[in-house]
């Protein structure tokens, strides 16, 4: 009988766990008639995204916080709205389809967000900290009707500690964002109010995972790693809440499981741990070490994350034929890829499932690119996880904004700048700087880029050798397209549609930051019926892998002539770009995948 009772109840149990996601459901629909991908019809309110959202750092015990929220659009300066509009799905931005919303925001009007949450009686005695992937622009935080802080940035994580603003039952969150997009002077990317051609939808509010993570008052807060091949070392930098000078960081390096190497420092001590036997890291080979960092006090564990790591070294040498090569791990190595946007035409800056936001790194791994220059954009971390994990290496571009010069790309060593206010140029310094600490673990990431074709281009040399010095790990691309200056890594030049090679720099790697843009209108997958356009457009898929074709047999000469590096635009389409590998719905590969892997991988060999 007690069989049968339990039976019943795990039955009822089940039951309405079924009917709260059906309720759930009911509440929210995609908004608007775009077109959308296989995954939004994949989407349950009640497990948005429901991955660890940080897994170069993590620990065992979250909570996410993703899901149905309260929603009100009020005009700047308003209080707490005593009636909200509707339910907003988080974490996808309030002008996106997936928010269940669609609708502008704007500058002259604020975003409130409103839920509850309770703390797992487990918790108690640990603090709790609260996590924001990414909110764009700028961001006010309420526990319980008290203020407990303020965030500027749309493309970098950052938490609070909201411990002392807790209750007892139930705890009420609620956020503030305003977010004038191209009205302002931040970092935008490809954002624009009025959207068209190149420019794209505003991305307003909440577009990463929300969530909770229990910790102890003394704990880690940042895990920086980095590796030298030739002294044959991993390096840590691990910061930490507290003062306490007692405390120990015991860092352990595995490889399938066992530990390699194992090292123990104060609290604030770089740590340098040697790798004898090293496994280089490489799109051809991505091995990466398991790392465990726990902080001690008094001999015990007070806190514990898993990590990991990578052996890799990305460095410029002149070759036999007075050439100056990129090289990874001290071989020259040609890195060719697309460039990616990273736009979802259901989930705009935010893909609708982590299936997807793996989808775009294989193809472009399936199509035999080695490289993906990440386009005035930033991605949630899990993306650059699954590059380091898949194998792919990464050009990661600052989000431009402000107002541009005129953009001189043809011309070297005067090109012109942008003046900015104190305050636009204190906002660019912060952000930059956030992103690079966010993204420094990452040994996918080969090359940062400050600015592109001139948009919001500012001191470039001072910027640039800034960036090299701050991690000098990396190479920096200066100014992709122009306007050029004699600084950083590389000499990046754009021509569309075919590749082409009008500037030459003997001193440093010459690069076709942007070539290609082919473009071929789908009906049925397209974002608007009229309007639609690429840099040269064809009508079937035969002549666009043509072109392709023709265009890479071009890139081939160039390359013996002195290109070390080429980006082809794009992985997908966008909005009314119509010049993708793949459609904007991913529902098409648009051109002969055969033909363009195999070009590809020859392009990619050239110089072995």
């Amino acid at each position: 009988m007690r069989h049968f009772r339990k039976k019943t109840l795990q039955i009822i149990s089940a039951t309405a766990f079924t009917l709260n996601i059906f309720s759930a459901n009911a509440q929210w629909k995609p908004a608007g008639d775009k077109i959308k991908t296989q995954w939004a019809e994949q989407i349950n309110v009640n497990s948005v995204l429901p991955e660890y959202p940080r897994p170069i750092m993590e620990r065992a015990d979250w909570r996410n916080l993703n899901g149905l929220w309260e929603y009100a659009i009020l005009p700047v300066g308003k209080a707490e709205p005593k009636q909200f509009d509707g339910k907003i799905l988080v974490p996808f931005a309030v002008e996106s389809s997936l928010s269940g919303v669609q609708k502008e925001l704007g500058g002259n009007n604020e975003l409130w967000y409103k839920r509850s949450f309770d703390i797992p009686s487990a918790w108690k005695g640990k603090n709790i900290l609260l996590h924001f992937g990414a909110v764009d622009w700028k961001t006010e935080v309420f526990i319980n009707d008290i203020k407990i802080g303020s965030h500027t940035g749309g493309y970098t994580p950052f938490s609070f500690d909201i411990t002392p603003f807790l209750a007892k039952g139930n705890q009420k969150l609620v956020v503030k964002v305003w977010d004038p997009t191209t009205d302002g002077y931040q970092p935008v990317g490809k954002q624009r109010k009025k959207p068209e051609g190149i420019w794209y939808t505003p991305v307003s509010g909440i577009w990463q995972t929300v969530w909770l993570e229990p910790v102890n008052s003394q704990h880690i807060v940042q895990v920086k790693s980095s590796s030298d091949i030739d002294k044959k070392k991993l390096i840590f930098d691990i910061q930490t809440t507290g003062t306490n000078s007692a405390n120990i960081i015991e860092v352990k390096v595995k490889d399938s499981g066992k530990t390699i190497s194992a090292y123990k420092a104060k609290t604030g001590q770089q740590i340098e741990i040697p790798v004898e036997t090293a496994k280089l890291w490489s799109p051809e080979n991505p091995f990466l070490y398991d790392v465990e960092v726990a902080l001690l006090k008094d001999g015990k564990v007070i806190d514990r994350i898993s990590s990991y790591a990578a052996m890799r070294k990305v460095s410029t040498k002149r070759d036999e034929n007075g050439i100056v090569r990129l090289q990874l791990n001290n071989q020259d190595y040609f890195q060719f890829g697309p460039l990616d946007q990273g736009w979802w035409p259901d989930g705009l800056y935010t893909a609708p499932t982590d299936e997807a936001l793996v989808y775009d790194i294989q193809k472009t791994k399936d199509f035999g690119f080695n490289m993906i220059r990440k386009h005035v954009k930033v991605e949630p971390a899990r993306w650059y996880t699954h590059c380091d994990r898949m194998g792919i290496l990464v050009w990661q571009d600052m989000p431009n904004g402000d107002k541009s010069p005129q953009w001189q790309n043809r011309q070297y060593f005067n090109g012109s700048e942008l003046i900015r206010s104190g305050e636009s140029e204190a906002n660019y310094r912060k952000e930059w700087k956030d992103i690079m600490d966010y993204l420094y673990s990452h040994p996918s990431i080969v090359t940062w880029v400050p600015f592109n074709e001139a948009w919001g281009q500012f001191k470039t040399q001072e910027i640039t050798e800034w960036t090299k010095n701050y991690d000098p790990s990396r190479l920096v691309n200066p100014a992709s397209g122009g306007n050029h200056y004699r600084v950083g890594d590389m000499l990046d030049l754009h021509n569309y549609p075919g590749p082409e090679m009008y500037l030459y720099d003997a001193e440093r790697a010459t690069v076709l930051g942007e070539y290609g843009g082919i473009g071929l209108a789908l009906q049925n997958h397209l974002w608007q019926p009229e309007k639609n356009w690429g840099y040269i457009q064809f009508k079937n898929s035969k002549e666009v892998t043509d072109e392709y074709v023709k265009y890479a047999e071009m890139l081939k000469k160039m390359i013996k002539s002195g290109f070390s590096a080429a980006v082809y635009t794009q992985t997908t389409d966008v909005e009314g770009e119509v010049n993708g590998l793949i459609t904007y719905d991913r529902k098409v590969i648009k051109m002969d995948e055969p033909r363009v892997r195999k070009v590809n991988r020859e392009i990619c060999s050239i110089l072995d």
